[in-house]
């Protein structure tokens, strides 16, 4: 299948599915089509809460497309890269509507950002996560205010320093990057489509106003998720990564 994001309505409740068939990993391409979606579901009268999700059955998403990281030639284009991460965050947090995340299997490195940077995430047990990045020569630097925000400096670095384990779906439970864990992927829909279409039913005003909310002191991120992009840019430069990504390709 070819690589895809498309938004759908249902009930006032806006589906935005991503799909890349290499593991739903995120190229420049994605992540741009992705930025635009949620600011037009966002800008969308018809639609008064939105739901990330991704295609397929196994892999929620794999995080930057190794492929492209592998074709980067200098620090401008390493951060234009990195950028596509930075900008899908800071519109997730600035979209005007709530953004419930459905992760129906494995997040790692920006897949995890993805889900950190929702605003009520439900998952499968199969949605264990892992940030992999310095075991490939790069920091997760772009997505670690969403996933510290989230889940806390110290889940943030356990798992930034273990960058090879896989961490089970209960331990983000724990952590509070999912609320609630399902048995299946069925009841993981059944789940998300209860709980959107009941939000989508309360007060536009009052969910526009608790998003603000819930993202107070964040303002700054626009210029921090910038800088972020810059370092990640410089670092997937160096041999360490590009003889790592060739043979993770």
């Amino acid at each position: 299948m070819e690589a895809y994001v498309s938004l759908t309505i249902e009930n006032k409740v806006g589906f935005i599915e991503f799909f890349h068939p290499n593991r739903n990993s995120m190229p420049s391409t994605i992540l741009s089509n992705l930025e635009q979606t949620i600011v037009d579901a966002g800008n969308d009268d018809a639609i008064k809460v939105i739901v990330l999700k991704s295609g397929g059955d196994r892999t929620f998403c794999a995080g930057a497309s190794f492929n492209e990281l592998i074709g980067i030639e200098n620090e401008t284009s390493g951060k234009q890269f990195f950028m596509g991460f930075a900008n899908v965050i800071n519109t997730m947090r600035k979209c005007p509507k709530l953004i419930i995340g459905r992760v129906q299997g494995k997040a790692v490195g920006g897949g995890v950002g993805l889900a950190a940077a929702t605003d009520y995430c439900l998952a499968t047990k199969y949605a264990s996560i892992r940030l992999s990045e310095l075991s490939i020569g790069i920091g997760p630097f772009v997505i670690e205010p969403a996933v510290t925000r989230k889940l806390g400096v110290t889940t943030m670095s356990q798992m930034t320093i273990d960058a090879e384990t896989f961490f089970t779906t209960e331990f983000a439970k724990d952590k509070g990057l999912y609320a609630e864990v399902f048995e299946t992927t069925e009841a993981l829909d059944e789940a998300v489509k209860v709980l959107a279409e009941k939000l989508a039913g309360y007060n536009p005003e009052a969910l526009k106003e608790m998003k603000k909310v819930f993202w107070k002191g964040t303002e700054h991120w626009d210029e921090l998720l910038s800088e972020r992009a810059e370092m990640s840019g410089k670092q997937v430069l160096s041999t360490f990564t590009k003889k790592t990504l060739k043979r993770f390709r």
